[in-house]
């Protein structure tokens, strides 16, 4: 405290003798007191408040102090243009979401020239770490009001610094509410909320409540000095209109779920927010309240050291509005991964049916691949080949409602952040819940991955045995019959990273089979086509709402699958051109190259061989699973801002299940089996 006390005795003497030579006033007192106040860990709590503590002692032990540093603090900042800042700083602007985009990533190139006439360099000179919000966010409110109330006692009406900065806080509203009722006008937010037409839109009704407060205010500024208090007229109408305008925009956001959403839809929704909580960030400044200013200092200047960091990020432009599109893809994905998951005897043998449908497919599309390699193509060529191969099979499989396994962790992770999202239960009852998904979760992927391999092996196998008696020839030759067994290989390929690769592609097929259903919504793709002349006379009105209804529900589907399709065939020309070791390993391919390799390379396989091949497969499948599973709880838990800290007693909990009914994990229960027993003695157990 006494190392604080000497250090703001300095800090207060420079800023004294500026305030008696003010053409010598500059920012450099105030970047030494921030220097002295700002821990050493911009996350320890504790020096934060001490620091702080000791800032509020200094100035209570001498009124002179307090005083000293409010001129101060006034005077510098009126120096600087403050309405841009008040206006703009930590909103995005309306040049649109690629423009933004393209602006931030050039500004890494070539950094743009910063203004010294606005309140913003002053910003950006006083609070230069990145790390800064994250002290300042820890500073308690109580301190925040305590540090403030000894600056406002030495408040005068007349202060020509206060009505400039006034003045200036009063435009940037104005600009704000102006900027609000121009986007309510755009006509993707009518077309999202088809009342703004009908009534009175909201964003118009605050511009006019807005421009009459903002005349009271001024004449009260105006005549503040000769009558020494002057209080405007209630500002309650305001933030009731301000309230409609939030409405709106949440009713818009509930929307989204029936219409869909586009990147320029959440692009101006978060704009709308943003600005709307800024004006009212603004008009409580101005607030007679101190308790009220105090909170709404505390509030603009966090969010404007906070943008002065964020304002060139790509990353924060990315995460502002990813976020609803993340959502609505990820909700779409959800929906159709609660289909991936069977609780029944019912469900379980039917997912088997289907996975052994698509297993008999994965075997063909294998030895359409082998025969591909034959040709003598260009690598471009060979990647397009490859490519349809995947593509039109897997769009194959969906068409006839069957199942690629490793399909199956893309949706369902979804599903699961869906789960976690809804928290109107007790913990104790959303963990057996959650760990009930999960078994089923578990048991459905293990019937499906057993559906894959059981029928696309025996299919391959019967494919390779019969092809010397159909065409004189073996399906492989020695060297690439070792070469498919090399790739398998654990421990001297990179069978393992080739499968995480895959299971990326798996985990982005996921998404954008959600954007695509998304945008098969949002642009009305089903009544576009049911109103199509054209395929009204090719296919009659009958066929063509048929059709027309078949792409609205599965366009996602279709889209992913066959968007995936590329990606696998594609990956490994990819490699060869960049000259990087990418590929890409299956499970279900992996295991019909498995047996393939083993029944056309020369002589008898060794046990060895046959032991590593396999233990290759099972690593490639866990590879898959556990990559496209895990980037896609990550999304899905983001995109719904849900922070779940419940996975150790979730994991204890699964684990208890495992050990008391171990066969539910591989076969479905005779009745629906709830885990509370389970929680009940993993609660036990901790304590």
């Amino acid at each position: 405290m006494r190392k604080i006390k000497k250090s703001l005795n300095q800090v207060f003497s420079s800023i004294k003798l500026q305030l008696e030579q003010p053409k010598i006033l500059n920012e450099q007192a105030l970047i030494q007191l921030i220097e002295i106040i700002r821990p050493k860990s911009p996350k320890n709590s504790q020096e934060v408040k001490k620091n702080i503590l000791g800032l509020i002692h200094f100035l209570s032990t001498d009124t002179q102090y307090s005083m000293i540093f409010r001129n101060y603090l006034l005077k510098l900042i009126s120096k600087y243009k403050q309405t841009n800042l008040y206006a703009d700083s930590g909103i995005l602007s309306l040049d649109g979401f690629w423009d933004q985009l393209g602006q931030r990533m050039m500004s890494h190139v070539l950094p743009p020239v910063s203004d010294h006439s606005e309140l913003k360099y002053l910003i950006s000179q006083v609070f230069y770490l990145k790390t800064d919000p994250q002290w300042l966010e820890l500073i308690e409110l109580s301190d925040w009001q305590t540090l403030l109330h000894l600056l406002d006692e030495h408040e005068q009406p007349s202060e020509a610094n206060t009505y400039h900065i006034e003045e200036s806080i009063l435009k940037a509203i104005n600009v704000l509410s102006y900027r609000v009722s121009g986007i309510g006008l755009f006509p993707e937010l009518i077309y999202a909320d088809p009342k703004l037409n009908e009534h009175e839109s909201p964003f118009l009704a605050q511009n006019r409540e807005i421009i009459e407060l903002i005349e009271q205010f001024r004449r009260c500024i105006e005549h503040r000095e000769r009558i020494g208090v002057c209080t405007p007229s209630d500002s309650a109408q305001v933030f009731v209109m301000l309230e409609q305008c939030q409405g709106v925009v949440s009713n818009i956001r509930r929307a989204t779920k029936r219409i869909g959403v586009s990147l320029n839809l959440t692009y101006l929704l978060t704009v709308l927010e943003q600005s709307l909580e800024r004006i009212e960030s603004l008009i409580r400044i101005l607030d007679e309240k101190a308790t009220v200013r105090h909170t709404a200092i505390r509030d603009l200047l966090y969010d404007l050291v906070k943008a002065n960091h964020n304002e060139k990020r790509v990353g924060a432009l990315l995460s502002a509005n990813s976020e609803l599109l993340a959502l609505q893809v990820t909700e779409n994905a959800s929906k159709t991964g609660e289909t991936y998951v069977s609780t029944d005897k019912k469900g379980f043998f039917s997912m088997y049916r289907a996975a052994a449908g698509a297993g008999s497919i994965i075997a063909l599309m294998s030895v359409i691949k082998i025969l591909t390699a034959r040709l003598s193509l260009a690598p471009l060529f060979h990647a397009i080949s490859y490519s349809l191969n995947y593509s039109l099979g897997f769009v194959l499989i969906h068409v006839l409602h069957f199942t690629v396994a490793t399909k199956q962790p893309a949706m369902t992770a979804a599903a699961l952040a869906s789960t976690v999202q809804h928290k109107k239960r007790s913990k104790t009852a959303q963990l057996a819940e959650l760990a009930n998904l999960i078994v089923n979760i578990i048991r459905t992927q293990f019937i499906a991955i057993l559906g894959n391999i059981s029928i696309a092996i025996p299919v391959a196998g019967l494919i390779t045995y019969l092809w010397p008696m159909l065409f004189d020839e073996k399906l492989l030759t020695n060297t690439k019959a070792v070469s498919l067994l090399h790739a398998l290989d654990p421990f001297t390929s990179l069978a393992v990273p080739h499968a995480a690769i895959a299971g990326v592609c798996l985990f982005l097929s996921g998404l954008i089979a959600g954007y695509f259903d998304n945008m098969a919504i949002y642009r009305r793709i089903g009544p576009r086509l049911k109103h199509h002349q054209g395929l009204n006379k090719l296919l009659g009105q009958a066929r063509q709402d048929r059709f027309a209804n078949y792409i609205e529900r599965n366009l996602g589907a279709i889209s992913g699958n066959f968007i995936f399709g590329f990606m696998l065939g594609s990956m490994g020309t990819i490699g060869f051109i960049l000259g990087l070791p990418l590929d890409i390993r299956h499970i279900a391919f992996a295991s019909a190259n498995l047996i393939q390799g083993l029944m056309s390379i020369n002589g008898t396989p060794d046990l060895g061989l046959i032991l590593v091949s396999i233990l290759g497969v099972i690593l490639i499948g866990m590879t898959n699973l556990f990559v496209s599973f895990s980037l896609t709880i990550i999304v899905a838990l983001r995109s719904r801002r849900v922070r779940f800290e419940q996975w150790k007693p979730l994991a204890k909990l699964v684990v208890t299940h495992f050990i008391n009914r171990p066969s539910e994990f591989f076969w479905p229960p005779k009745g629906q089996v709830i885990a509370k027993n389970d929680v009940n003695q993993t609660q036990n157990k901790e304590h």
